[in-house]
Formats: C-alpha cells, structure tokens, sequence
C-alpha cells in the first residue's frame, strides 16, 4: 500500500490558493497570489528541497496540473522529479498530455486502487477540491503542512466541510525566522474526547 502526502502552504484562515505569484491562480477574483515570497528563509529552503528531492509520485487536482503542465517541463533544473515521477491527474475532461509521465484518472476508486497498489509515496501539491475529497474519504497518511502567519480572507481552503474527524500526530516541526511553521503529521486513529480537570 502507498502512503498518500499532502504538502500544503496554508494562511492561519486555511488558504492555500496561489502561493507561488500573482498570476498562478486568481480564480474567484484572488487578489494576494504570491504570499509566502515576503517569508522565505534558509530554513524554509532548506525544507523545500528536501521535499523537492524526494522520489515520489504525484496526485494531482486538474486546475493545478494545468497550472503545472506549462512550467515544470522546463523547469526540471530546480525539480527533476516532478518530470520523472508519475502524474495521476483527477479529470473528467482531460485525457491526454505531451507531459511525460502523466496518467488521467476519472474517481475516487481509481484512487483507492492506485493507493492499495506498490510504488512510490503519493504526494499531492496544490488541488484543493481533490484534497477535500481525500480528507472527507480518509485517504490522507500524512499532511506536511508551512502554515504563514497571515489571513487572507477569501480564497481555495485546505479544510472544506466534509472533512472527517481524525486524529494526527505530530511527527517533525520547526519555526522559521519569519514566524512560518512547518509541521509534519501523521494520521493517527479516531478522535479521542475527555473532560479537563480544575
């Protein structure tokens, strides 16, 4: 069986959407892409290359395969894997690229066997709908979370409103210099309840 990763930046509100730049993602009249540059760091760098170096393959949304399909082909200095790892792409729509290594899936069973078959960790960057699904499904192993300290508002959540309670527990975290958190959780069972005692 393969674990399923989601790696997300998140604002303290739970957005995830256009991260990288202004242009990335501006769907819903998003106005703020680009938010995590002003906090970079030599930590921050350091973890995303460390991620970046992992073999993997990738489970991708369709909105950020697009976003994607365009830029890593010629990019692969700075993320061979991307390229050399398999894409499995949730689409209805889409059935083909000139990506390499790319594969078009259509439901959550095609993603239940992909899980249940051998191969790399799954990771999945981006795709907040399809991250949502996992959750509310229970498919997700670990969530490698950068959450910023900032609130934007509006935008694409990681947390939608059919996500399942869940217990996870924390694995690996650091502070950056520029107050992000950088956590690492595992799932861990059902969620556990009690009373606090005075």
């Amino acid at each position: 069986m393969r674990k399923i990763i989601v790696l997300s930046m998140v604002s303290l509100d739970g957005v995830m959407q256009g991260p990288g730049g202004p242009e990335e993602d501006t769907a819903g009249d998003f106005k703020y892409g680009g938010w995590v540059a002003p906090y970079g760091d030599e930590v921050s760098g350091e973890v995303v290359q460390k991620e970046l170096s992992q073999t993997a393959d990738y489970l991708l949304g369709r909105t950020t395969f697009e976003i994607w399909e365009n830029y890593w082909p010629e990019h692969a200095d700075f993320w061979p894997g991307i390229n050399n790892g398999t894409k499995y792409v949730m689409s209805r729509t889409r059935k083909k690229s000139d990506w390499k290594n790319t594969v078009f899936i259509e439901s959550l069973e095609d993603i239940k066997k992909l899980k249940n078959s051998d191969g790399s960790d799954i990771q999945v960057w981006g795709s907040s709908k399809l991250i949502q699904l996992l959750l509310a499904n229970d498919l997700v192993d670990e969530l490698k979370l950068k959450i910023y300290p900032l609130t934007l508002g509006k935008g694409k959540n990681l947390f939608g409103s059919g996500v399942i309670p869940a217990a996870f527990t924390l694995t690996e975290s650091v502070v950056t210099s520029t107050g992000v958190i950088i956590a690492n959780y595992k799932r861990a069972g059902k969620v556990e309840t009690g009373s606090i005692e005075i």
